[in-house]
C-alpha cells in the first residue's frame, strides 16, 4: 500500500461520460492499494446497471485483482436519493475505511464532487407541499432563475438535475426546496463539513474521441440488454420516476411506452448523451471559476498509462511508502 502525501485526503477522477474513468480508477486503486468511492448519482441504484455504466467487471482486473469499491448499489431503484443522502453515505463509507488506505473518488456527477471539496452539508429536508405547489406553476426557466437566486447556479450544470435534455423539472423543484430550507438554517447547521483535500484529475479526451466512444458504448449497451433492463424496471418503478432518471432510462422508457420508435429513441438518446458530456465539461470549468484546481489529462488508450501519469503527479513532491 502506498500512502497518499500528507495533506491529501483523496484523489478524484472526473470527466465526461464514456471517457474511461472507471478503468483508470481501478488501475490507480491497484497501484496504490486503494479503494474506489463512486461519485455517480445513478449508480447508487440497484438494478440500474447497463444504463448507468456500472461496468462492475472492470473492478476485476486481468491479473485477478479485485478492486474494492463503495457507494454503488446502495439504494433501490425508485427510491428518493439526493445530495443530502449521498453525503451521509459517503461519510459513513469514508470513515469505515482504514485511515491509511488511499481513497479514489470516481464519477461524473459534478455536484457530488463540488459538495465534498467545498465542505457542503445540508440538514435533512422533508418535502414542502406548499412550496412544491407554488413551484409547479412555474416554467423551467423560471425555476432555473429561482435556483440561481438561492445560490444554486452550479447545480444546474450537474447530472443531479439532468433529465437527458437539460434540467429535469422534478429534480429542479427539489433542489429549490433544499436551498430554501438551507436559507433558514444557521450557518453552523448548513455548512460545517471538513472539505476534502486532494488533486482533481479531469479526463479530457478530444471531441472526436469522446463522440466515438459515446456512440460505440451506446451500441454496446443496446446489444447487451439495455431495453430489457428498463422493461424490468418498468414493472416495479413508476414510469414518471424512470423518466426522471434521464438519458437511457428516459428514452428507452418512452420507446417501450410507444412514444418513440426505435430510430427516434436511438438517435435522440445519442444526441442527448453527447450534449450531456458537453455539460459535464462545462461544470469542470465552473469548478475552476469557483477556485478549485483541476489537472487535465488526455486519457491514453491503455488506462494503466493514464493511472501512471496520475501517480507521477500525485507523488511529484515525494513518496511515502507503507
Amino acid at each position: 500500500m502506498k500512502a497518499l502525501p500528507e495533506g491529501v485526503d483523496i484523489v478524484t477522477i472526473y470527466g465526461p461520460t464514456a471517457c474511461g474513468k472507471t478503468a483508470v480508477a481501478c488501475q490507480l486503486a491497484e497501484m496504490l492499494g486503494g479503494v474506489v468511492l463512486s461519485a455517480d448519482s445513478r449508480q447508487v441504484y440497484r438494478g440500474m446497471d447497463i444504463g448507468t455504466g456500472k461496468d462492475l467487471a472492470e473492478y476485476r482486473l486481468a491479473d485477478g485483482y479485485e478492486v474494492p469499491y463503495r457507494l454503488i448499489d446502495v439504494a433501490e431503484a425508485g427510491e428518493r436519493y439526493d445530495l443530502h443522502r449521498y453525503l451521509q453515505d459517503f461519510d459513513k463509507a469514508y470513515d469505515e475505511l482504514p485511515k491509511e488506505q488511499p481513497k479514489i473518488l470516481c464519477g461524473g456527477t459534478g455536484l457530488y464532487v463540488s459538495a465534498l471539496y467545498g465542505g457542503y452539508r445540508l440538514s435533512e429536508v422533508p418535502p414542502n407541499k406548499a412550496l412544491r405547489a407554488e413551484l409547479e406553476q412555474l416554467s423551467v426557466e423560471e425555476l432555473r432563475e429561482r435556483l440561481k437566486t438561492l445560490g444554486g447556479a452550479e447545480m444546474l450544470e450537474s447530472e443531479e438535475l439532468d433529465g437527458g435534455e437539460g434540467v429535469n423539472p422534478r429534480r429542479l423543484v427539489r433542489a429549490i426546496e433544499l436551498r430554501e430550507a438551507e436559507a433558514t438554517l444557521p450557518a453552523s447547521d448548513s455548512s460545517n463539513r471538513k472539505p476534502l483535500r486532494g488533486p482533481i484529475f479531469c479526463l479530457d479526451p478530444s471531441r472526436e474521441l469522446r463522440r466515438a466512444r459515446i456512440s460505440a458504448r451506446l451500441e454496446a449497451r443496446l446489444k447487451s440488454g439495455l431495453v430489457e433492463e428498463v422493461e424490468g424496471l418498468l414493472a416495479r418503478v413508476p414510469k414518471e420516476v424512470l423518466l426522471g432518471y434521464g438519458l437511457e432510462y428516459r428514452y428507452v422508457t418512452e420507446y417501450l411506452l410507444g412514444e418513440r420508435n426505435w430510430e427516434e429513441m436511438h438517435r435522440g438518446l445519442e444526441v442527448a448523451i453527447h450534449q450531456f458530456a458537453k455539460r459535464q465539461m462545462t461544470w469542470a470549468r465552473g469548478l475552476e471559476r469557483r477556485g478549485f484546481e483541476l489537472i487535465y489529462l488526455t486519457p491514453s488508450e491503455e488506462p494503466r498509462e493514464t493511472a501512471e501519469a496520475m501517480v507521477a503527479s500525485i507523488f511529484e513532491k515525494g513518496e511515502n511508502e507503507i
